[in-house]
């Protein structure tokens, strides 16, 4: 093998400069997005039904549509809430489901229940994924343009621009309303000519038609035969000529005559700001392999070229590719960082220039290489995968550095070539890095959130590792022969006469722990036991973790029922709080709608409120600064705050809420007031904030009850007074007239004097068949029906979901409060308890680590078993592996840092790294015959530098992420202080424990 690497060395270094450039190429054209690509295994029907009440809603929509979805194979839970007029049903499938198959089996099942709905039911079906929030969103603003000239500069040249941009999906636009013809039609002259609103629209409706009538040939030409009305606008509409009555001598009125024809808006309850302002979003959605810096990047330059009139002013409120690049720049300084520091580390111990230089040429040439892989497995630079390539810079510099030490140690024994030294260390470099990464192995058969995350960063450390194997193998040898001089062999042994000390501090320590090998073990296995023991029980908990994202979402809902014009009044109290906040850049609000789209009502919304870069407050009390003062000073108003990726992963899974009580229950009656004992209940909870107890009310109704026998007399039936009242209050849909390269919808309705107060519904005036008026007082009773409320179902079971958030503690010592506290309540029998939110994702993606963690242990002994077919050994190096992990719940127990999915998966790499610091040093024992305290002692030597070598590069160039000081390294934090709890007692550990808990195992020679 040694000869034929020497003999195809030129052919290896040029397949070497190959795969770098192949990697430069890559990471050129690697898309670049938040998370790596998931297919969450959530489907959600959005359903509009009009106007009717909530219950009326349940019983003739959303429980005919469960029942029909239901059949969609594969289905694991159903959720619905329903509204006035609307609701959202949820479907849940298993982990690694077909989500397209899963989708067009949606969308097959209500197509078969539709005819059997009321008419005019429409639904929507979507996927959830990562796509239903923007990569960027822009604001539109004018001091002189009103928001329905906004909305049209948005639809008609900010869209068509931006919607042909490479890599996005679609571009939704909020605020404004699409335009309308308003025709008021003037009550007292309808009812003079005995007209109704239902026929005026019907009138307009047949007068502008377009319809082709067949195809003539003559003259050879063919045409096409058109019977043509068209309206062109106001002017046509007030033209067009109106029967006064069924009778053949019954005189004609045009429209004008009789109605006010004006260009108006499509009615609506929402509202949408920015800065204070009335604004129109634009948000810009992602394909699921879009690049998000390159998107962000070519929108913002065609809006420069777009030429928009000069009073608008165009802000971004969100900026996704932000993170992203943050992200990248994490990983940019932990490589750079990476390089010097393993460079110092190596000068400390071999006093080489020559040496550092071919370190800080094997780090880039591997993660290019990576780069290249990531490229041609169709992967994308994420959050995940650069977390990866940051995490694997130690492991990469660590192979070089290990080969290196060997080499020269080799060297200054003398007699020995470089390429023979290169083939000594081949095993053990080949068990070390194995040992990597089987850890990795069991998340291949890891489904949920868990297993979608951290299969890139693990698909990324495997290539990294992979990749670096084989240059520390193959072509760091060769560089070596030709570059390393006697000058730094003569440097390296300086440079070992000047660590003697560390190496009698180590030889004085091994003395003791071999003295007495089996009481060294006990003392310190027991007690280092006993620690991690305490730390688990103390170590805080949580899901994901804690970064600065730049920005967070606030969720407000004022008074149920409440006016859009009282719940804008108390937003702009809430603004004047956010504006004063000095970390504030900008902010954007909805009302009646969401930045994720979704069920809302009027009286709710949300804002999106970006923050400051540079040096500022950490976000999370920026968060709690302007909750508290939201909450004191704009009574009446209820908030939750969170950050985006939160929110976001909470709706691709469940509940963005982390605390969720689901209360099930038959009786209506007891589940509200069990909802209302638990509301209370919980937020009595220390930390728990923002408790909602899931009794969302939708509004109040004006309840018209028709006398059929009265309203018979007239000649009149509930459907027809049904219908005039639709006409006069939310106006009658008449026909759409093409203006230019737009149909606008032309609306005959009733004047706004008339429909606009409560107590005149009951004055509205009614057309009999026989053309007399009748006033609705006359034939129905009006009253205030209040406190509709929203119906919750989850797999066709009444339920409610009370939720909360937490502040300034953990998630599962807040849980473990909520419980007791719910469990002090004694809830009837009847009602059952179940906890859902982001706590049961939580505890799902605990249960996936702990196989995991449990399975690469398993993996490891199987691994070592191999390697040196001695169970004694495998036995004293799982032992040691166990007490780093404990070592690492130590530390994040001092440090604070809550075990969550990025820690826990950091304990389990642990188990890789450590066993590769414990293959390095069996593969110094003999391979074969008994093992004596000479040999244990003579191993601890030899290995002492390369071991502290690899635990101080690993250390330190996974420091950066673990400090968090760049905003993209907090997804990595609790990764990187695991590792770095773990490796720092693996050095003792391995060069102690280990020899002395062999000892103890293996029957002792003279």
């Amino acid at each position: 093998m040694t000869l034929a690497i020497e003999r195809h060395a030129r052919a290896l270094c040029l397949a070497a400069a190959l795969v770098v450039l192949g990697g430069v190429f890559a990471a050129t054209h690697l898309p670049v997005s938040l998370f790596p690509h998931i297919d969450f295994p959530r489907v959600v029907v959005s359903i509009d039904a009009g106007e009717r009440d909530a219950t009326q809603m349940a019983a003739e929509i959303t429980r005919p549509i469960e029942t029909a979805l239901r059949s969609v194979p594969g289905v694991s839970r159903i959720r619905s809430t329903t509204s006035r007029g609307a609701a959202e049903v949820a479907l849940d499938f298993p982990w690694k489901q077909d989500m397209v198959a899963a989708t067009l089996a949606t969308q097959g099942a209500l197509a078969s229940a539709l005819p059997d709905l009321p008419a005019g039911t429409r639904f929507e079906v979507r996927r959830s994924d990562p796509t239903i929030f923007p990569v960027l969103g822009i604001a539109l603003t004018s001091p002189s343009l009103d928001q329905n000239a906004l909305r049209q500069i948005a639809a008609l040249q900010v869209r068509p621009a931006l919607g042909a941009v490479e890599g996005v999906a679609g571009i939704d636009i909020l605020g404004g309303a699409p335009r309308e013809l308003a025709v008021d039609v003037d009550p007292a002259k309808a009812q003079a000519l005995g007209l109704s609103l239902d026929a005026i629209a019907a009138a307009l409706g047949k007068a502008n038609s377009v319809t082709g009538v067949g195809r003539l040939e003559d003259r050879h030409r063919l045409y096409l035969v058109l019977a043509e009305n068209r309206l062109s606008g106001i002017a046509d509409i007030a033209a067009t000529p109106v029967k006064a009555g069924s009778s053949a001598s019954a005189g004609l009125v045009t429209l004008g005559q009789i109605a006010d024809i004006h260009p108006s808006v499509a009615p609506g309850f929402t509202k949408v700001t920015s800065g204070g302002r009335d604004a129109v979003l634009v948000n810009i959605r992602q394909s699921p392999d879009g690049d998000s810096v390159r998107i962000v990047r070519e929108v913002d330059r065609r809006l420069k070229a777009l030429g928009l009139p000069p009073s608008v002013t165009v802000t971004p409120f969100y900026d996704q590719s932000e993170l992203v690049s943050a992200a990248a720049d994490a990983v940019r300084d932990a490589i750079l960082l990476g390089a010097v520091l393993a460079g110092v580390v190596l000068f400390v111990f071999l006093r080489s220039s020559r040496l550092m230089l071919i370190t800080g040429l094997m780090l880039p040439a591997a993660l290019a290489g990576t780069c290249l892989l990531l490229f041609a497995f169709g992967m994308s630079f994420n959050m995940m995968t650069l977390g990866g390539m940051a995490a694997a810079v130690g492991l990469v510099v660590d192979d070089a550095v290990v080969m290196l030490e060997h080499i020269m140690r080799r060297l200054q024994e003398g007699g020995t070539k470089v390429s023979a030294a290169a083939a000594e260390m081949a095993r053990p470099l080949l068990g070390s890095t194995a040992a990597t990464i089987v850890v990795f192995t069991p998340l291949a058969f890891v489904s949920g959130l868990t297993g979608g995350f951290f299969k890139a960063l693990a698909l990324t450390m495997v290539a990294a590792l992979g990749l670096s194997l084989l240059f520390a193998r193959y072509l760091l040898p060769l560089v070596a022969a030709r570059w390393v001089r006697a000058t730094d062999i003569a440097a390296a042994d300086r440079a070992g006469a000047s660590l003697q000390p560390l190496d009698r501090i180590n030889a004085r320590a091994a003395e003791r722990a071999l003295a007495r090998p089996g009481l060294f073990v006990a003392l310190l296995g027991i007690g280092l036991a006993l620690l991690g023991i305490a730390a688990w029980g103390h170590v805080p908990s949580g899901f994901m973790p804690a970064m600065d994202e730049g920005g967070f979402i606030l969720d407000y809902k004022a008074q149920s029922g409440a006016a859009l014009s009282d719940t804008d009044r108390l937003l702009r109290q809430v603004e004047q709080i956010i504006t004063a906040t000095p970390e504030v850049a900008s902010y954007s609000r909805r009302t009646g709608v969401q930045l994720g789209g979704g069920l809302t009502e009027a009286d709710e919304g949300d804002y999106f409120i970006r923050l400051k870069g540079g040096s500022r407050r950490p976000i999370e009390t920026v968060m709690a600064d302007i909750r508290q003062r939201v909450q004191t000073q704009v009574p009446g108003l209820e908030i939750e705050t969170a950050q985006l990726m939160e929110d976001l992963i909470g709706d691709l899974t469940a509940v963005p809420q982390p605390v969720e009580v689901k209360l099930f229950g038959d009786d209506p009656a007891a589940l509200e007031d069990a909802a209302k004992r638990v509301g209370v209940a919980v937020g009595k909870v220390p930390g728990i904030v923002e408790e909602v107890d899931g009794l969302r009310v939708a509004g109040d109704a004006l309840v018209v009850k028709v006398d059929p026998a009265a309203a018979l007399q007239h000649g009149l039936d509930p459907a027809t007074v049904s219908s005039q009242l639709d006409a006069l209050i939310g106006g009658a849909t008449a026909t759409n007239v093409r203006i230019g390269q737009q149909f606008v919808t032309a609306r005959v309705r009733a004047p706004l004097a008339l429909r606009s107060r409560a107590a005149d519904l009951a004055q509205l005036p009614l057309v009999a068949p026989d053309g007399h008026v009748v006033r609705v007082g006359q034939i129905a009773i009006v009253s205030v029906a209040a406190g509709q409320k929203q119906i919750t179902r989850e797999n066709l079971a009444p339920f409610i979901g009370v939720t909360a958030r937490l502040e300034g503690r953990d998630l599962g010592s807040g849980m473990r409060d909520v419980r007791r506290a719910v469990a002090t309540l004694h809830l009837p029998a009847a009602i059952r308890v179940e906890y859902g939110g982001l706590y049961a994702q939580q505890q799902q993606s605990f249960a996936d680590l702990t196989v995991v963690f449990v399975a690469a242990l398993l993996l490891t002994a199987l691994l070592l078993t191999f390697l040196f077919e001695r169970l004694s050994w495998t036995l004293a190096a799982i032992a040691t592996v166990l007490l780093s992990a404990a070592a690492v719940l130590c530390g994040l127990w001092l440090t604070g840092i809550e075990l969550d999915i990025s820690a826990l998966m950091g304990l389990t790499m642990v188990i890789g790294m450590v066993s590769e610091l414990v293959i390095f040093f069996l593969a110094e024992l003999p391979r074969g015959g008994a093992i004596d305290l000479t040999h244990l002692r003579a191993a601890g030597e030899k290995r002492l530098r390369p071991i502290l070598m690899s635990a101080l590069i690993a250390i330190l160039t996974l420091a950066p992420l673990a400090l968090g000081v760049s905003r993209g390294a907090g997804l990595q934090k609790p990764l990187a202080t695991a590792i770095i709890f773990g490796l720092s007692a693996a050095v003792p550990l391995v060069l102690l424990f280990l020899p002395a808990m062999i000892a103890v195992l293996t029957p002792r020679r003279a």
